[in-house]
């Protein structure tokens, strides 16, 4: 059995960034700039302006009383000039008129008969935005990473109504099993609902790719070749679940062997030791075991950071914090375990309690947990007195 990190490393060394696409801004929330750099054609602000309402004043001229000879509000192009003895008035974000240095805030000053008067001096650029003070012309700005409502506003502010980004990796999603049928179809003699399309098509989406949820194909390895052989020429990475243990029907890893290659097979970890990796039609094949929590976990940890990679994103953009076990947790002593659980926060340290039954085909604690515990393999177990590296998948409180 290959490690975890040996497997991680080999399967990321297939990674390619994906094609770049233009899109509009308002639809790039969440995306990935194709070139994180982005040269600023514009300064923002373009123009000095006014961080307050108030009055719009020469510095020199305070304190004292002041003709008040204009107004100007935020969006006006004719301003009327501050000059000697003079005073405008000026709303926030209003263009700052010319003479004009300093702002006086409306609660600073009195006002009466077409007059202000300022009771204290008032330092030059007060209350004064100077132009380009966030971003000048000509900057190189980098904005690495999916696009965040405020990466987003930085690139609105630069004029830009559309970005380059990286293209979503679309990730064609096989399950395979003649004991599978459609969630909201009733169940015949030992069929179970398909519960890893559903769930690997959202885990996909949060990934940031695009699924393409193939029909579910019986064990049937002619069925499952065409399958594969399709969707190799309409995905850019086909994910499969079920089909890549030893049983005499599983077919999947039987289909890459013939037809395509076989780069590894099992990992050392648990959930999700019977995991494949190979290549059809020149297609990335990453087939999961069938086990709805193994599935899910070695998505985490396999197909995740491999969708990520083809943004041009590191790692797999979790959370990781140390952890102490509420109570001790066994595993298997030779592979590296990812336990579901829960995590607190008490006394000034991350605690961590079991979300329930361990087993790999237990979904309700997949979905109570809110984190994955590692234990290292050659432990037998996650012990109280220490804490470990915690995968965090929601947040908690």
């Amino acid at each position: 059995m290959l490690t975890l990190d040996d497997a991680s490393r080999r399967l990321l060394e297939r990674a390619h960034p994906s094609a770049a696409e233009t899109v509009a801004l308002t639809d790039a929330a969440g995306r990935v700039l194709a070139d994180p750099k982005v040269l600023a054609a514009v300064d923002v602000p373009a123009f000095a302006n006014s961080a307050m309402d108030g009055f719009a004043v020469r510095a020199a001229d305070l304190p004292g009383t002041l003709r008040v000879v204009g107004e100007v509000a935020a969006g006006a192009g004719d301003l009327p000039a501050v000059e000697p003895g003079t005073a405008v008035r000026i709303m926030t974000g209003a263009p700052m008129p010319p003479g004009a240095n300093a702002v006086v805030p409306i609660e600073d000053a009195s006002v009466a008969e077409g007059a202000v008067t300022v009771g204290a001096a008032v330092p030059p650029a007060q209350h004064v935005r100077a132009a380009a003070h966030d971003t000048r012309a000509g900057d190189e700005i980098c904005l690495p990473g999916e696009l965040a409502p405020a990466k987003l506003a930085v690139l609105a502010s630069l004029g830009l109504g559309s970005v380059e980004v990286r293209r979503r990796p679309v990730v064609a999603l096989l399950s395979t099993g003649d004991e599978l049928v459609a969630p909201g179809v009733s169940l015949g003699p030992g069929q179970i609902h398909d519960a890893n399309g559903i769930a690997l098509a959202a885990a996909v989406t949060e990934a940031g790719g695009r699924p393409l949820l193939l029909p579910r194909e019986r064990d049937d390895e002619q069925a499952i070749e065409r399958a594969l052989t399709d969707a190799a020429g309409r995905a850019d990475i086909i994910v499969t679940s079920g089909g890549v243990s030893v049983g005499e029907h599983d077919y999947v890893r039987a289909v890459l062997e013939r037809r395509g290659s076989l780069a590894f097979w099992r990992i050392a970890v648990q959930p999700g030791k019977p995991l494949a990796v190979g290549e059809l039609g020149g297609t990335t094949v990453i087939g999961l075991p069938g086990n709805p929590v193994s599935a899910l976990v070695t998505f985490e940890l396999f197909v995740r950071p491999f969708i990520r990679a083809m943004l041009g994103l590191v790692g797999d953009g979790r959370l990781r914090v140390r952890a102490r076990p509420e109570t001790r947790m066994g595993k298997d002593v030779d592979r590296r375990a990812f336990l579901r659980v829960s995590l607190w926060a008490q006394d000034g340290e991350v605690r961590a309690r079991s979300a329930g039954g361990q087993l790999s085909s237990q979904l309700r604690p997949m979905a109570d947990a809110n984190a994955l515990l590692i234990v290292p393999e050659g432990e037998p177990a996650a012990e109280t007195d220490r804490a470990y590296e915690a995968i965090v998948l929601e947040p908690w409180r």
